[in-house]
């Protein structure tokens, strides 16, 4: 624990004008950010007498080991820039809410040639046009259903499309008059484009004049007794309308707006979002966040509002935001809003009407998602502590360990020998900080090929050297350890990870950024996937660097048992313990997580072709001559002049690769042992891999 008054800064030093602010630990990992009219007044409000903050407050300034801070020119900027750092350094005592499920979006692809109607989840893309949320997909395909009536927009993936053009023929939706068909041109691309900015219009609320434009359109056709077209026009207006009936009337003015509820407890806060156009509720969300730090209603307000409209532009700010209370001050925030909108926006509480009415009903539904939330979590919560609890108690650990680390090698018969590192904190997974190593087959300054001596134990021992090794330079690096590292071997360029959703600031740390993403931050506890030998390869590689304060253990598969380093028998956890299985989770899923990298590079290696590595010779072109020759083995037998021959290649390149091939000799034919196929050069059969994955590790 931090005494605040070692990193306070000297009487003077702090401007007294807006900026932000930012708090780092020991470890120089940005923990805190906050924006302030007035730096010197905010920063001093954290540097008093301890026992008169909050309890967050102090435990945050205690974690603290220094507070730096930039200068603004207005509260705007201020308000920018601290919602940029926060999804930049996800700092741990900052609200953060999150997503209580992946709300799915009507999403119009405007920036496709013929834009299609379909479903989406995740992050935004720019050109794409998003409505809702909703709280279903089958919600979004039914009003979709009944709108192609009207708008017969592309609704088909991009493989339908192409196929139906090469076949010159339409999918049963064209046939049906679901869809006008632009992939055989009964429809040109610029009035199929009409067609969907029509579509999208129409789902913005602007229904009415669409309607009577229909409406003339019926009467019109009625009065020149075109009766069949009338009719047709007849059944476009109903189903428009019972399109528009699915999301009820809930403010008769037709008003764009949003509607933000919190219901809070002394822990945690949750928001419910009513999203609502042309006067019709079109999409709902919600988020929880735990309260580490000590926030108003208006603060949490202020942080939904940052996560809602922080990526957005134009129309997705509606004109109006409601809101059960204002932030503090509420200028800079609805000025930054109607900045992000391009127009005015209203920030405001809803005091009587339709409006005030509507917002307790979002009240409620915030009130009912809290109480579901704690439900869901206090069993988990409580389940986590335990097994946390018991595997320090097992392992004999001073503390709880909060950060647990854990290694897995893999290889196919001693080939493509990779190996993971995954990242638990409080007993959950944090997929931002996996990451995985390609194995060099170092061992001290004596290089082992694989295949040739290389095993697991050599591999681990490896894989936790250059872990911490990197570690111990971050902390040179920054100037929290002024030794010589214990080896001088150069530091490995290790992969980042590839797996899951990648946090923004995760890559390589530098003493100024405070992102301490990849190996900066030590754990607590490192668990190997094997027994005694890979447990003591681990604990040798922390001896030979100098660290002593973190713990190892292993879990064997066969027996589920945890080994110690030194120890000769294991530790044995009840078959019901959570710790246990706490410890078998971190174990699969770094045993998940390097297998699917082993594949990943196999699969790389067996697609590999000696005309990889022809100078001059791209993608197109080697996709032309084994398109020409029809193998590789054809390939290697044609002369220059053959080679001419394909469109594109000259006689330099032809030469080119007469050599490279002629250099690279013709492996011997390798022979699936699950059918006794022999398997050519032209390609590997999808069931030789099934058959070298019996034998994978």
């Amino acid at each position: 624990m931090a005494d605040p008054s070692s990193y306070r800064p000297k009487p003077g030093q702090i401007p007294d004008s807006p900026g932000v602010y930012k708090f780092r630990d020991e470890h120089g990992r940005v923990i805190y950010v906050g924006k302030a009219k007035s730096l010197r007044q905010r920063l001093a409000s954290y540097f008093q007498d301890l026992a008169g903050l909050h309890p967050r407050t102090r435990t945050m300034v205690t974690t603290a080991a220094a507070v730096e801070w930039t200068v603004v020119s207005t509260e705007v900027e201020a308000l920018q820039l601290e919602y940029t750092w926060i999804k930049e350094f996800d700092p741990r005592f900052n609200v953060k809410y999150r997503d209580d499920k992946s709300y799915p979006y009507l999403a119009v692809t405007l920036n496709e040639e013929f834009p299609r109607v379909q479903v989406m989840r995740g992050a935004k893309k720019k050109g794409v046009r998003y409505f809702g949320p909703y709280g279903h997909a089958w919600a979004i395909r039914e009003t979709v259903d009944l709108m192609l009536r009207v708008f017969p927009v592309r609704t088909c993936s991009a493989g339908v499309f192409k196929r139906s053009a090469q076949i010159g023929r339409p999918c049963l939706l064209g046939y049906i008059g679901k869809c006008s068909a632009p992939c055989v041109e009964r429809i040109s691309a610029a009035d199929h484009r009409e067609l969907a900015e029509e579509f999208c219009d129409f789902m913005a609320g602007r229904t009415g004049a669409y309607l009577r434009r229909l409406e003339r359109q019926m009467q019109e056709a009625a009065e020149e007794m075109e009766y069949e077209r009338a009719a047709r026009l007849r059944d476009d207006i109903g189903a428009l309308k019972r399109a528009m009936e699915k999301s009820a009337v809930v403010l008769a003015d037709a008003t764009d707006a949003d509607l933000i509820a919190v219901a809070e407890d002394e822990l945690e806060a949750a928001v419910q979002i009513f999203h609502v156009r042309g006067g019709r509720v079109r999409g709902q969300r919600g988020w929880v966040t735990d309260k580490v730090e000590a926030v108003t209603t208006g603060d949490l307000v202020e942080h939904a509002l940052q996560q809602l409209y922080g990526e957005e532009q134009g129309d997705a700010v509606p004109k109006e935001v409601l809101v059960p209370a204002l932030p503090e001050p509420v200028e800079p925030v609805a000025q930054w809003l109607s900045h992000r909108r391009g127009s005015q926006v209203s920030l405001r509480i809803p005091q009587r009407g339709d409006k005030k009415d509507l917002m307790a009903t979002v009240g409620r539904n915030a009130r009912q998602a809290l109480a579901l939330h704690k439900t869901k979590r206090a069993s988990d919560l409580t389940t986590r502590s335990r097994a946390l609890e018991e595997i320090a108690e097992a392992l004999g650990l001073d503390s709880v360990p909060l950060r647990i680390e854990c290694f897995d090698i893999s290889h196919l018969q001693g080939d493509d020998v990779v190996a993971s590192m995954v990242v638990f904190e409080d007993g959950l997974a944090r997929k931002s900080e996996y990451r995985r190593f390609q194995i060099k087959g170092r061992v001290g300054d004596e290089q082992v090929w694989h295949g040739q001596g290389q095993d697991d134990v050599r591999s681990m021992h490896e894989v936790t050297a250059r872990r911490f090794r990197r570690y111990l330079q971050e902390k040179q690096r920054s100037g929290e350890w002024t030794e010589e590292p214990a080896e001088d071997a150069p530091v490995e360029a290790d992969a980042p990870v590839a797996d899951g959703p990648m946090e923004p600031g995760a890559g390589r740390p530098v003493d100024e950024d405070g992102r301490p993403k990849r190996f900066a931050y030590p754990p607590q506890l490192v668990v190997v996937d094997g027994g005694a030998p890979q447990v003591a390869a681990a604990r040798r590689a922390l001896d030979e660097l100098g660290i002593d304060d973190v713990a190892v253990c292993g879990l064997a598969k066969r027996l589920e048992e945890v080994w110690l380093p030194g120890e000769d028998d294991p530790v044995v956890l009840p078959r019901s313990s959570e710790g246990l299985y706490l410890l078998q989770r971190v174990r699969d899923e770094a045993h998940r997580f390097a297998l699917r990298y082993q594949r990943t590079k196999r699969g790389k290696r067996l697609k590999a072709s000696p005309l990889d590595a022809v100078a001059g010779l791209g993608d197109t072109r080697r996709q032309a001559l084994l398109k020409h020759f029809g193998s590789l083995k054809k390939l290697r037998a044609a002369t220059v002049d053959e080679i001419c021959e394909v469109p594109g290649v000259g006689r330099k390149t032809a030469e080119t690769v007469v050599a490279a091939l002629a250099g690279a000799a013709p492996s011997a034919p390798a022979v699936n042992t699950a059918t006794g196929e022999i398997i050519e050069d032209d390609g590997v059969p999808p069931a030789a891999l099934s058959a070298e994955r019996g034998q994978e590790r």
